[in-house]
């Protein structure tokens, strides 16, 4: 299947359901932790476990999580909001209800611009975000023939974000779901760990005919956690429903779930509609009440955003649009590169190309995020030095960056210790090329009949002859002198 956004005759239509995990320390309606890697049940309270006579108290930090994400995404924060039952039964929830919010979700009507691979930038609509808690995780691994419920997720606080069906191809839902990720990680809402469950999707999927304003059925793809998996998952259904529709099947609205291993979807359950929860406003919570107050304090502490400081970086740093919005893909990431500019002020382009460059390739190989890099910003900044005053010819520096990656120590101390010193003395070069000519009579006789390809032969063997050192500028303008005879 294409990932184009629409396959012949027919059009994608996609929507996601992301839930991200609130860092909070403990959870939305309990005392209990959130930390994860806790052995099985050691973090259920028993208001987590729905014990009779116990009462849920609301997190404030969680309710100041929500209200952030709602401001950072143009979205109208409700002044009051309410807490419902989602009443459903699953050995891991085991009050036999989940608390969220239906009717009255604390944030609705927000969005978010994405970059398509053109270049060009599309708006995704956001129905809402609203609070829940989590349920529990049911464990088969290890377990053959049983089943083990594990109960420290129980009462975790998510924020769950819903997206319009504006996108129509699955690299779009991705560039969406990325943006979120992105954004909850500025906002320090959620740390965004996929692996660990603290940021998933489920995906609704569904085709129609070119041209048709009705949408066709949807399947939703629960629980997918990986960006890779979202793409491969979409793409599958896609194809899936389009091959039913065309044999003259139906496609019925159902939960399916993606198997990574095979590479498919596959049915879990008939799909509820909200009137099969039975979703009803919690008695034990009040509506909760946000002040103008609140808001305004909440407004007063976001950080720069994405969007915005890709647009500064931009502006200030004379980068491209691509460029700036792959160095604020992360908070992270953007905090490194703009250390290494203060320490190489007039060499911003250079340092993003060494960001996204050598760093990137580095970090990846590795699989390291950029907290983790074996080289500090002030590091890096000292190896630009050395190649903005000529010190070092790129090939070079490259070689200087590998040893400071593997063992660290300044450039400076690599420099020396290999003896990488660029060569950019003229009698020195002058020198080199002469040698090479006289060693190459043939070559230089083909260059003066002609043959001008064969310049790039002696700057080769120049190179060779100086182990790479000399100034690939000066050793250009000077060849150029020296070979026409």
């Amino acid at each position: 299947m294409s990932q184009s956004a629409t396959e012949g005759n027919w059009e994608t239509v996609i929507g996601l359901e992301i839930h991200a995990q609130l860092a909070t320390r403990s959870k939305i309606f309990s005392g209990a932790s959130t930390a994860y890697g806790a052995p099985p049940n050691a973090q259920a309270s028993l208001i987590d476990l729905g014990f009779p006579g116990v009462l849920p108290v609301l997190n404030r930090e969680a309710v100041r999580m929500a209200v952030r994400f709602g401001l950072a995404i143009g979205a109208r924060i409700a002044r009051q909001s309410v807490f419902a039952r989602k009443n459903y039964f699953y050995p891991d929830l085991p009050k036999g209800y989940q608390i969220s919010q239906y009717e009255l979700p604390i944030v609705a009507q927000g969005a978010l611009d994405i970059v398509l691979d053109d270049g060009s930038t599309k708006r995704v609509g956001i129905t809402r975000a609203h609070l829940e808690e989590d349920a529990g995780k049911s464990l088969h691994e290890g377990l053959p023939g049983l089943t083990g419920v594990d109960l420290n997720r129980a009462g975790t606080p998510l924020i769950e974000i819903v997206s319009e069906p504006d996108m129509r191809s699955a690299k779009e839902a991705v560039a969406y779901m990325k943006k979120v990720h992105t954004l909850v990680r500025y906002l320090e809402i959620c740390d965004g760990n996929m692996q660990e469950g603290s940021f998933r999707c489920d995906a609704n999927v569904s085709v129609r005919r070119q041209g048709a304003e009705k949408l066709g059925t949807r399947a939703e793809i629960k629980n997918i956690n990986s960006f890779r998996f979202v793409e491969k998952a979409i793409l599958y259904e896609v194809a899936r429903q389009i091959e039913l529709i065309e044999s003259g099947g139906k496609v019925v609205q159902e939960t399916r779930l993606y198997d990574p291993d095979k590479g498919e979807t596959r049915s879990m359950r008939t799909k509820e509609e909200a009137n099969d929860y039975r979703y009803f406003p919690d008695p034990d919570l009040l509506p909760l009440a946000v002040s103008e107050d609140f808001i305004a304090e909440v407004r007063q502490g976001l950080p720069e955003l994405p969007d915005e400081k890709a647009a500064r970086f931009a502006a200030q740093y004379g980068l491209s649009a691509y460029d700036a919005g792959v160095l604020t893909a992360s908070r992270e990431l953007a905090d490194y590169y703009e250390e290494v500019v203060r320490a190489v002020p007039r060499e911003p382009k250079l340092a993003a190309n060494w960001v996204m460059g050598e760093l990137a390739a580095a970090l990846n190989k590795e699989n390291l995020d950029v907290g983790s890099a074996k080289m500090p910003a002030a590091r890096l900044a000292g190896l630009l030095t050395r190649i903005a005053d000529q010190t070092l010819s790129g090939k070079l520096a490259k070689e200087v960056f590998e040893a400071m990656w593997a063992a660290g120590g300044s450039a400076d101390a690599v420099i020396e210790s290999k003896g990488l010193k660029q060569i950019t003395d003229s009698g020195a070069i002058e020198r080199a090329i002469e040698e090479v000519m006289a060693k190459n009579p043939g070559q230089l006789a083909e260059y003066r009949s002609g043959k001008d390809k064969l310049f790039g032969f002696f700057v080769g063997q120049v190179m060779k002859a100086t182990q790479g050192k000399a100034n690939p500028a000066q050793l250009n303008e000077l060849l150029r002198k020296k070979l026409p005879g």
